[in-house]
């Protein structure tokens, strides 16, 4: 007994040394590891790696930037049941122990001894919260000791709650998607809130392994975890037996979503991407900014649809180019054919297809399409493909299909449009709502080699309403509207005008339209410059030659009100002039400037005369949804205007830009009443199509048509639409701005003022209308055929005319007006 007795004295001994050496070891680990430990505290400031998110004015996202798709949500917005699942696969005590299960540890411990690895594990929910805000993924005892001890800190200084929203908004759960919202989101493309009890246990058993469970790339063992998970649930009793046979039964139904962008904008969403990472570098990409710009979705959505459709119709009219490739053997399973078709890239609404069979006898062509599988491209649908020459001459009409296609030829095809006013309403249609179409019918279709850009501008703000930059930013991510100088052509005569009315000159101000050579030392050769009908019609007023874009006219008006004059006035207007040749071509528009720069210079025109600056973004808001930044509201005022002639309800003084005057109220107003005759009786009378009597605007083309535009504006909007190739090369010689941009301009326009009452510019104090000669721009005669009426400033009205000796004791004449005219000098 006595030995028995010793024996349990020695055991007690030894036991209570190695639990005393256990002690002293854990509080040396403890006392050397703490001051290297974070504080709790640093987990409720900690921003969370969320992309920045880039949203329409009225709230439709555009585009998502930052490689982690993370979308926060609160605790309280997560189901119960789906915070059960969570529990259920990770941690069935969480609400019970400290922060550390240690009989999971223990069991964790002597799985690895006993088979060499740990399949049960040993983590708390609460630990894997300190691992993954503070510490590597390295699998050491240190990690796993430091990563104790952060989880009873966080346990003693946070409420389970807090715990687990910050668990469920961290985790990785696969596919780019970093919590649980997120990952709702890619794998259901819904709200965690809106996920059926299968759905939410599928998304439980990702954590454990994100790849290895991950229903899309292991779908039979997400199946597997997803059961088990709902079998530990039904344990627990968090789900009765119906609900479990219910969800266990259900199928898989998860697929990839990609970031539901709602507005086709992706140069407007790489321009507000390039101003965030300015303004805030890399944390850009992280810190959970979103970003409202001033686009509306819908005028977005029209401007980018009118350019490709105005880049696809001039590439019609010049014909086909012929296959972008050939694939020898056709006889090949399909998969073997689309994966070759894999190297040519899908572009918009063009799909990549082999041509497999040509019929001449039924007038079809069969086809294997990427995307769309096998289709059929009938004849009439490609009656457009006449061989491409040059951009002046292509082959005669095809009569058969074999005149186009050959098999083996690699082409671009588009779906055919099905007209319908039906909505989806099977579960299959609602499912495939968003995929690529499976469309059995196609038109031949070709990648544009022209390009083009729209720029729409709120007059009077110089907010950026619409911005297309491109045919595709897939094809192409040079922004056009921005980046590309060109020739504004004619386009550029209205500031002239404005220049010349300025100055004294008036609408009914007479230049001789006739021919005229410079030997100018500035210039290489002689000088030649014509109309662009090679005519000339003699003595011509400045509104007519405005509106039937008389070079001859222009030219002369440079000469007459002079170059250096003309360059400070265009200086002033705010329109960049370093790219611009001193010499009198300036007045057919041979300088250098973006879509922008003339876009902006026509909003300067609309508003009346005063300054704009464009730009995009409204408004950013911060991961807590506090505002860090406003665009300032605008307020037109006069050159000496202060902020205190403005009441309180102009808004905040801090954040108010004053556009001040440019331009005389009274020439601008005289240049709207010109270039409204452009649209009514010139070069854009296409745009009457509009239906409106308040649109004004300018065509422009360069010389060979190597640049053609279209700017038009009312009171409240200016938009500017531009055709040519990157690299400057003709058009063609029947193409010109009022064929190629002004269609652009008009299917956009259409959509942009629907609805929207007619904007006209106020008729300012100190203009008079006179009844002139049209021929001489002078006062006309009493009861003179064809006179018409013009418009004046009053310092600048035609002299009444002197009276006749045959007078009727009033001074005047015997037809009771002026009877005779002054003679008109012609230069």
């Amino acid at each position: 007994m006595s030995r028995i007795l010793r024996t349990s004295h020695i055991l007690a001994w030894l036991f209570l040394t190695g639990t005393s050496l256990a002690a002293i070891l854990i509080a040396s680990f403890y006392l050397y590891l703490r001051p290297g430990l974070p504080s709790v505290e640093q987990l409720t400031d900690i921003k969370l790696q969320t992309p920045l998110r880039v949203y329409s004015a009225d709230n439709r996202l555009i585009a998502e930037f930052g490689e982690k798709r993370r979308a926060p949500i609160t605790i309280e917005q997560i189901p119960t049941i789906q915070l059960h699942a969570y529990l259920a696969a990770e941690d069935a005590n969480f609400y019970e122990h400290v922060g550390v299960d240690f009989k999971g540890l223990l069991r964790a411990a002597i799985e690895l001894v006993t088979t060499g690895h740990i399949q049960s594990g040993g983590s708390t929910i609460t630990m894997q919260v300190a691992k993954n805000y503070f510490l590597s993924r390295d699998r050491t005892f240190i990690r796993k000791f430091n990563e104790i001890l952060l989880a009873i800190q966080i346990e003693r200084e946070l409420e389970k709650n807090q715990i687990l929203e910050l668990y469920l908004n961290k985790i990785y759960l696969g596919n780019r998607a970093y919590g649980i919202q997120a990952a709702a989101q890619v794998y259901y493309n819904r709200d965690v809130s809106e996920l059926s009890l299968a759905q939410m246990a599928m998304l439980a058993g990702l954590p454990k392994a994100p790849s290895a469970f991950n229903p899309l790339a292991n779908p039979e063992r997400a199946l597997i975890r997803r059961n088990w998970i709902l079998g530990r649930m039904k344990e627990l009793g968090y789900i009765n037996d119906d609900a479990y046979r219910l969800a266990s039964a259900a199928p898989l139904t998860a697929q990839y979503n990609a970031p539901d962008t709602q507005v086709d904008a992706d140069y407007v969403a790489e321009m507000a991407r390039a101003d965030m990472v300015q303004r805030f570098g890399e944390a850009a990409y992280t810190d959970g900014y979103s970003v409202t710009l001033t686009v509306n979705s819908r005028n977005q959505q029209a401007a980018t649809t009118a350019l490709r459709h105005g880049i696809e119709a001039y590439d019609y009219r010049h014909g086909f180019r012929g296959a972008i490739g050939r694939i020898t053997e056709l006889q090949r399973p399909e998969d073997e054919l689309v994966r070759e078709l894999n190297i040519y890239p899908r572009i918009e609404e063009l799909y990549p297809a082999v041509v497999q069979t040509v019929s001449d006898e039924n007038n079809n062509v069969e086809l294997l399409a990427r995307s769309l599988g096998n289709v059929q491209l009938n004849m009439a649908d490609m009656t457009w493909a006449r061989e491409h020459r040059t951009e002046n001459y292509m082959g005669p009409e095809p009569q058969k299909p074999s005149d186009v296609l050959s098999a083996g030829d690699v082409v671009y095809v588009t779906p055919k449009q099905i007209e319908t006013n039906s909505e989806p309403d099977t579960a299959d249609e609602q499912e495939n709502a968003g995929q690529p179409p499976r469309a059995s019918q196609v038109i031949l279709a070709q990648l544009p080699n022209v390009q083009g850009a729209l720029i729409s501008l709120n007059a009077k703000s110089g907010a950026i309403e619409a911005l297309a930059g491109g045919y595709s930013f897939s094809q192409s991510k040079y922004n056009r509207a921005i980046q590309a100088s060109r020739q504004p052509g004619s386009t550029f005569k209205p500031f002239l005008y404005l220049a010349a009315l300025e100055r004294g000159l008036t609408p009914a101000t007479v230049f001789n339209d006739a021919p005229i050579v410079f030997d100018d030392s500035e210039l290489e050769t002689a000088w030649r410059p014509e109309n662009s009908s090679g005519q000339f019609y003699g003595p011509t007023r400045l509104r007519e030659a405005l509106y039937r874009s008389r070079n001859l006219v222009s030219i002369r008006l440079l000469r007459d009100i002079g170059l250096q004059h003309t360059f400070n006035y265009i200086e002033a207007l705010g329109i960049p002039t370093d790219n611009m040749q001193r010499d009198l071509s300036l007045a057919l528009g041979s300088g250098l400037l973006t879509p922008m720069d003339v876009a902006r210079g026509f909003a300067v025109i609309a508003n009346g005369g005063y300054d704009v600056q464009p730009y995009l973004i409204q408004e950013i808001r911060d991961s807590n949804n506090q505002v860090v930044y406003e665009a300032p509201s605008v307020i037109l005022c006069e050159r000496r205007c202060q902020l205190d002639e403005f009441p309180p309800s102009a808004g905040d003084a801090a954040n108010i830009r004053t556009a001040r005057r440019l331009a005389d109220e009274r020439s601008v107003y005289l240049l709207h009443s010109m270039l409204r005759d452009v649209v009514r009786r010139g070069t854009g009378r296409r745009a009457l199509a509009l239906g409106r009597n308040d649109i004004g605007g300018k065509t422009g083309t360069t010389n060979e048509q190597r640049d053609t535009w279209f700017s038009g504006f009312n009171h409240d909007m200016a938009t500017t639409a531009w055709i040519g190739f990157d690299q400057p090369n003709p058009l063609g010689r029947s193409e010109y701005g009022a064929t190629t941009a002004l269609p652009v301009w008009l299917e956009y326009m259409t959509i942009a003022l629907e609805g929207k009452p007619a904007a006209f510019m106020p008729q300012p104090n100190g203009l008079v209308s006179v009844r002139i000669d049209p021929t001489t721009g002078q006062r006309a005669r009493p009861g003179q055929e064809g006179a018409i009426f013009e418009m004046f400033k009053e310092e600048n009205a035609p002299a009444p005319l002197a009276p006749t000796a045959n007078t009727n004791g009033n001074g005047l004449g015997t037809d009771g007006d002026d009877a005779t005219s002054l003679p008109q000098e012609l230069f």
